[in-house]
């Protein structure tokens, strides 16, 4: 593989997963409508904070080593899955389609540093 494209799938899951990151913290903004008290916001929002929490120590994983990182967000789209069975398919693909693109590219980005 050449080096550009090396540099791209190396940087790429990192970039996506700190993006997705940001993009599921978005959603913990809802809290600040709901008229709670000051405190009872502090922790409504850090409950909503806890999945952007669990992205953000999966991609330290990752990044320190890439193949367990790689099964680690591929778990957690699974994991989303199962936890929202019952769920629409749009909220799938908007949650879990992400983790699963995160995953495979760390784990495309190990089999390419391994093979070079």
């Amino acid at each position: 593989m050449k080096q550009p494209a090396n540099r791209l799938l190396l940087w790429a899951p990192r970039v996506l997963a700190i993006l997705f990151a940001a993009f599921i913290s978005i959603f913990a903004l809802d809290v600040f409508g709901e008229g709670y008290s000051f405190w009872e916001t502090i922790v409504a929002l850090v409950m909503h904070l806890v999945p952007t929490a669990v992205v953000l120590v999966a991609l330290g994983i990752a990044w320190r080593w890439p193949w367990v990182g790689g099964f680690l967000f591929l778990a957690l789209g699974l994991l989303y899955i199962l936890i929202f069975r019952e769920g629409d398919w749009i909220a799938y693909l908007l949650i879990s389609g992400p983790l699963f693109l995160v995953g495979a590219l760390f784990l495309s980005s190990a089999w390419a540093q391994k093979k070079a």
